[in-house]
């Protein structure tokens, strides 16, 4: 197993990293904040472009057109593209096809890394960013002989969204630097992307596109790398690994218009994001997380784990936190949603700390 002599033992702390905010509203009617997708979505249009690809569905999908249309949204080579089923499948793709002898997982972040790293075979190094600092990126963290690094941008779930100098910092001759960019479209402008770029060695982009359109049912994303990394990527994908409903989304929505709403999209999660932060600012039991950028807020309070159960008795989900490596059973993530539902959320947050008794009064 590799260590940095600088990073504290963390292996020894047992995280469920297979949980993920779909468990906590799965089989009940709850008020869902634990889950990043955005409300009302898919938009009518984006439905009706799926639903007219049903009628091809005899044929074998052909993902030329969408990988096309995504090479060009970012001004790219088709070939430097590989449409994937969502970004976990390229995480998995990552983890089996490129050679890794030092994995580095820059957490808290998502956890679908890790672990198919370590299904893979692969130790991995947690590098865990502090509370203290913000949860912001140092680059010097990262130990030297790291030749596979993962970070997210925006992070889930700190809603941290790091300088891409600072990321671009990470990148060795040798090394695979993977960044996972599945909520920067829910930062207006799409503000320190690293998509697109081509003068960064080693970088691996992963986007998604099932949180701002509403498509975790239909899972597509895809990944941004040279080509000799999308090819290596490409061999370890089964046939047709992308479905022709999921191939017509990915097109629609590299769409100028559609790119338009995702930006309004993104400025409306903003205005509501400050919201709920103003909020939250109004409880002296709860800390959030205020440099947030992207469509949910990390916070911290005491017994937390007994608040999240009473927001579940007054009809609301919020994503623990105790299973991202790096936080603990005081931490809970908090989805953006719009200014009605977030009002109704405050109260009923209020209500749970009084029933948890850790209410200040």
């Amino acid at each position: 197993m590799h260590r940095h002599p600088d990073i504290p033992d963390v292996h020894q702390v047992v995280h469920d990293l297979r949980h993920h905010g779909d468990a906590e509203v799965r089989d009940e009617k709850l008020i869902d904040l634990a889950v990043n997708v955005r409300t009302n979505t898919p938009p009518p249009w984006l439905r009706e472009r799926i639903a007219d690809s049903l009628m091809g569905l005899a044929a074998y999908p052909d993902g030329r057109a969408a990988r096309s249309a995504v090479a060009a949204r970012h001004d790219l080579q088709p070939d430097r593209v590989l449409l994937t089923a969502g970004a976990a499948e390229a995480f998995v793709l990552i983890a089996r096809a490129l050679p890794v002898r030092h994995a580095v997982v820059v957490h808290p972040q998502f956890t679908e890394p890790e672990s198919a790293l370590r299904d893979a075979g692969h130790d991995v190094t947690r590098v865990l960013l502090r509370e203290e600092d913000g949860f912001r990126l140092d680059p010097a963290a990262v130990p030297e002989d790291a030749d596979l690094v993962v970070v997210g941008n925006p992070t889930n779930p700190t809603s941290v969204l790091h300088p891409a100098a600072a990321i671009a910092a990470l990148a060795r001759p040798g090394r695979t630097l993977v960044v996972d960019e599945a909520f920067i479209d829910a930062v207006p402008g799409e503000r320190e992307a690293l998509a697109g770029r081509t003068d960064v060695p080693g970088l691996v982009v992963l986007r998604s596109l099932t949180k701002t359109w509403g498509l975790a049912g239909l899972r597509i994303g895809y990944v941004l790398a040279e080509p000799a990394t999308v090819k290596a990527l490409e061999r370890a994908q089964p046939l047709w690994p992308v479905s022709t409903p999921a191939l017509a989304a990915a097109e629609a929505c590299m769409s100028a218009a559609a790119l338009a709403e995702a930006e309004e999209a993104a400025h409306k999660v903003a205005v509501e994001r400050a919201h709920l932060l103003a909020g939250l600012a109004e409880f002296d039991e709860v800390r959030a997380v205020e440099t947030a950028e992207g469509p949910f807020v990390l916070v911290r309070m005491e017994r937390a784990d007994e608040v999240r159960e009473r927001l579940r008795s007054l009809g609301f989900a919020a994503r623990r936190g105790d299973t991202f490596p790096g936080l603990g059973r005081q931490w809970l993530r908090l989805a953006v949603r719009d200014r009605a539902t977030t009002n109704r959320f405050l109260q009923a947050l209020d209500q749970a700390l009084v029933m948890a008794g850790c209410a200040i009064r």
